[in-house]
């Protein structure tokens, strides 16, 4: 993984040269003058190659020098943020993730962000062709301060092309959860010695998604934004669930299973050969398509067909430090990132489903972009409102990692994860 800063340097071009595109560009975005550019984001190596090609063409076309600082995960993106912003030095553009917990700042977000309503009146930034939903998740108190780049679900990637060299058998879209045990079964006795059906998911170190997702689906919501509707006997049982998949060889022992991060495709066991099956955003199916010659494809999360709990999120949304010296510039940048389909040829479905509808049609032409809309239209219709996330997101990550990796390692019970979680959530939200 590439972490460190990479700068690309503008040629002595006219910002007043047009987004070179064989497409048609939405209008607005004036062109700023030169200047440089921090971008703070983070994504695996094929996100950071194509970020570059991307800034590349933009800088081409401004004159503006853009320095983009790439982290591996959402949770050293946002420590390095609070760190920097603390010192006075944030990067001029953040990127955030479905919404602006991650900040923690609650609702008082312009105590870190800075307004976007003036570049929008202005024509810098251009919002006539993008989602009123998308606009909708980065307002806060009438005041919009990001812009989404597009959205996609939780989902789970299969390795299709490992099960029919297996002779497994391959899955139904939509399961229950005895249906999908047994399928991971048929699959366990197909597979060769020491690959795996189902990869680790119970906690990655920066997403829990799949614990709040297993809650909604439960009919116990983790957190309703007041409340946690939640008990130390059904968190106990989600550790159970993964304590049977590891006993019955379903999963990879801890010891295996701590060899990867699965943040993205780069620290991926499925990319690896490790496992058959994964839990990833809809949108990252691309990179690890990109990733391996095998054929990959998605399926729902299990008994999202009964329960209807599954959701859309924004992704990616785009915003800009309130202290920044560039902000013109930031937000011509912004433009371009959520609206010319030149972009969107390069970077291609890898945030999800654009917000902008001209840059809809431009990603939807490859195998997996197809496969990605595909799957959002099956399981769009299985999905409710997202639920907010909880308070204190990221340390509600990197802790709840911790305890299930203890469950994993036998160092504690179900039990008294099942606790611990609720202790967890009791002190974050006190």
């Amino acid at each position: 993984m590439k972490k460190g800063v990479f700068v690309l340097v503008a040629l002595g071009v006219s910002s007043a040269m047009v987004f070179a595109s064989g497409a048609s560009q939405s209008k607005g975005g004036a062109a700023a003058g030169p200047g440089t550019v921090r971008w703070s984001f983070w994504g695996g190596e094929a996100r950071i190659k194509n970020t570059q090609l991307a800034i590349d063409k933009f800088t081409e076309s401004t004159g503006i020098i853009v320095a983009a600082e790439p982290a591996p995960g959402t949770g050293d993106h946002f420590n390095k943020f609070k760190t920097q912003f603390a010192g006075g030095n944030a990067a001029d553009i953040i990127q955030l993730g479905g919404d602006f917990s991650n900040l923690q700042v609650g609702d008082n977000v312009g105590s870190v962000l800075l307004p976007l309503d003036s570049f929008v009146k202005s024509g810098i930034i251009d919002t006539t062709k993008v989602d009123a939903s998308a606009i909708t998740a980065g307002t806060v108190n009438g005041v919009l301060y990001a812009l989404p780049l597009a959205a996609n679900m939780p989902a789970l990637l299969y390795n299709k092309s490992l099960l029919e060299r297996a002779g497994a058998p391959l899955p139904k879209v939509s399961m229950n959860w005895d249906e999908f045990r047994s399928w991971l079964t048929a699959v366990k006795e197909r597979l060769p010695q020491g690959v795996y059906p189902l990869a680790d998911n119970s906690a990655n170190s920066d997403q829990s998604f799949f614990f709040g997702y297993w809650c909604g689906q439960n009919g116990t919501v983790m957190w309703d934004g007041k409340q946690t509707r939640l008990t130390t006997a059904d968190a106990k049982k989600y550790f159970d669930l993964w304590a049977d998949y590891r006993s019955a060889g379903l999963i990879p022992p801890a010891e295996a299973a701590a060899d990867y991060s699965e943040a993205n495709e780069s620290s991926s066991s499925l990319i690896a050969g490790k496992v058959a099956v994964c839990v990833i955003w809809s949108n990252q199916l691309l990179n690890y398509q990109n990733a391996t010659a095998d054929e990959l494809d998605l399926i729902e999360l299990p008994n999202a067909a009964v329960t209807n709990a599954l959701w859309g999120q924004m992704s990616q949304m785009m915003a800009i430090n309130k202290n920044s010296k560039n902000a013109e510039a930031a937000a011509q940048f912004i433009n371009y990132r959520v609206n010319y389909p030149s972009v969107w040829q390069i970077m291609g479905a890898d945030p999800g489903t654009p917000v902008n509808s001209d840059c809809r049609a431009t990603v939807a032409v490859t195998p997996a972009a197809k496969k990605i809309a595909a799957y959002l239209d099956k399981a769009g219709a299985h999905t409710r409102p997202r639920d907010p996330n909880m308070p204190g997101d990221t340390e509600w990550n990197s802790s709840f990692f911790l305890i299930a990796q203890n469950v994993a390692y036998g160092k504690i019970s179900s039990a008294e994860a099942g606790q611990q979680v609720m202790d967890l959530i009791a002190r974050l939200t006190r």
